[in-house]
């Protein structure tokens, strides 16, 4: 035995005889005890560096005494007393408030009963602290109606049109003023707010999973900010529940791109999982990614390139097994799946009665019809939404809560959101939903006879996405572009899409001839034309260095903005 063996032996010899004084349950818990201590010396520490050590120690010992059997209990319930008194007066004035959409839109009747909520305000003029900067501002209203022509991307059109711009401009002039910020000030604002919540949550199967209207939410700026509010609040319910501290999340290819914002504005890693071959979300590649930090998966009803709508159910169940949060985009859909599926299309499950959905975000300002800015995001219940508020009690200026990303906000758009809800009604919503799912169908049946293109897919909604293997499609795109249509672009694969919206409804066939004159063109005249995108897209598609990609972009909007 060399001499190495005979100082291990020896020493095995030594430790052996020195446990020996030990029962071997001390063995056994001696290290589980220390690792414990570990964990919770670090957690300590973690929150001293977080909170201070005023209130790292206030909060150990509110702990500890919460542990003391009854007494949670009892601070919960005096908790609880302060809350209801301060909603009492609030939640007596919601009775007779819309918690669905009228059957029967009122059409421009409408604005007569917004004229009467503005006129139950409280009298601010020259009382308020800030609030409004102008002055005589009902003056200015009266002599000059504010056209608020913040529409966008049109999802109107027709006839009809006229009418409905005339209802939602002069709701958003009549409420320019306002501010849900000072909910004491702007009541009509805040009973506007609750009502296209509660609205759009009747939709979306809020009546079907709970009868106590557990289903909440909030409006927001747009389809983006809902989901930055969605992606945070599932982060931080993740970490009181979990206590995760390393987020990640997981979202299908299709996924848009407001989820890549949300990772760098709230340090969460994300991964992109790859689509199956009918362009859903592929949920065997999702679940592969899922670890012990995933906090939040995704789907969408439809993805936005595509307009296919991802497998909702299974990935559903796949959420409720692992106990993580799943959204679903329906800033595209939800204005439409609700009356397609009532109209008999073939909708899959996309809601909350999916079981595991945990929130959804969805667009007013698409085929809600509302003004550019108006956007909702629904929680399955308070427990979830509470993470989305910021609250702030040691501000010199005050107590401070704000529910989200923006603290002052447009009450104009969110008059303008409710009165297009209103005014529409049920019946309209059918209406309209009907015409784009008529003109989507034709805009494919066109498609599908032009013989050098292919459709992506199948679709569900109202998006058409078209390629093709024998033409360059986005040289297809700039001819289009140069006859005046503004379509957009993807990749992966090369394709470029239409939404279709109520304007399209009329001119499907002025869209399709038009197609096929593009098709024919760049067949027969190959390359790109000047001042148009395909040498953009061609160059970045053959780029391997994505980051340099990154570059271009960036580099192209900070000489735009």
């Amino acid at each position: 035995m060399d001499s190495s063996s005979a100082s291990i032996s020896h020493f095995r010899l030594s430790a052996n005889s020195f446990l020996s004084r030990y029962e071997p349950l001390a063995l056994l818990l001696v290290p589980l005890l220390s690792l414990l201590i570990a964990h919770s010396l670090r957690s300590f520490l973690r929150r001293l560096s977080e909170k201070g050590l005023k209130a790292t120690l206030l909060g150990f010992i509110m702990n500890a005494v919460k542990l003391v059997p009854g007494v949670k209990r009892y601070i919960d319930a005096e908790k609880q007393k302060v809350v209801d008194k301060l909603q009492s007066d609030s939640q007596s004035k919601r009775v007779g408030w819309n918690t669905e959409l009228p059957s029967t839109g009122l059409g421009t009747s409408v604005l007569e009963k917004m004229r009467e909520e503005k006129n139950n305000d409280p009298v601010w003029q020259g009382k308020c602290s800030g609030t409004v900067y102008v002055s005589n501002f009902g003056k200015i209203l009266n002599s000059e109606r504010l056209f608020l022509g913040c529409f966008g991307t049109v999802y109107i059109g027709g006839s009809e049109s006229d009418g409905h711009f005339s209802v939602i401009n002069e709701a958003c002039s009549m409420f320019a003023h306002t501010n849900p910020l000072h909910l004491d000030v702007f009541k009509s604002v805040a009973r506007f707010e609750a009502e296209v919540v509660a609205m759009t949550a009747a939709l979306l199967g809020s009546k079907e999973i709970s009868s106590g209207g557990q289903i909440c939410g909030n409006m927001t700026s747009g389809g983006t900010e809902s989901i930055l509010l969605a992606v945070k609040s599932s982060r931080d319910y993740m970490k009181s529940k979990k206590g995760i501290t390393r987020p990640e999340m997981i979202i299908p290819l299709s996924g848009h791109s407001a989820y890549d914002k949300a990772a760098q504005y709230f340090n969460i890693k994300l991964w992109r999982a790859p689509v199956d071959k009918n362009f859903k979300a592929d949920v065997k590649a999702i679940r592969r990614h899922i670890n012990k930090n995933t906090i939040l998966i995704v789907g969408s009803a439809p993805g936005f390139p595509h307009g296919i709508i991802d497998p909702i159910e299974e990935l559903g169940h796949l959420a409720s097994s692992f106990g993580i949060c799943f959204h679903v985009d329906l800033c595209l859909g939800g204005f439409v799946l609700p009356f397609a599926r009532e109209l008999g299309y073939p909708i899959p499950p996309f809601d909350f009665s999916v079981k595991g959905v945990s929130s959804i975000s969805v667009d007013v300002h698409k085929y809600g019809l509302a003004p550019k800015g108006t956007s909702v995001v629904l929680y399955r219940n308070h427990e979830i939404r509470k993470n989305q508020f910021v609250a702030v009690t040691e501000w010199s200026g005050g107590l401070y809560v704000s529910p989200t990303i923006a603290g002052s906000r447009p009450g104009s758009l969110i008059a303008g959101a409710w009165a297009a809800m209103i005014s529409l009604g049920k019946e309209g919503y059918l209406k309209n939903t009907k015409a784009i799912m008529e003109g989507s169908r034709r805009i494919r049946k066109g498609i599908e006879e032009i013989a050098e293109l292919f459709i992506v897919g199948k679709p569900d909604m109202t998006i058409v996405a078209l390629g093709s293997d024998v033409v360059d499609i986005f040289e297809v795109n700039d001819v289009m572009s140069s006859k005046g249509w503004h379509l957009n672009a993807l990749q992966r694969p090369n394709s470029i899409h239409i939404c279709v919206t109520l304007q399209h409804v009329p001119i499907v066939e002025d869209f399709l001839n038009d197609l096929k004159e593009s098709v024919k063109t760049v067949k027969e005249n190959p390359g790109p034309i000047s001042g148009g995108l395909a040498p953009i897209y061609g160059a970045a598609g053959k780029m391997p260095d994505r980051g340099m990609v990154q570059e271009l972009l960036v580099d192209y909007m900070d000489g735009t903005c």
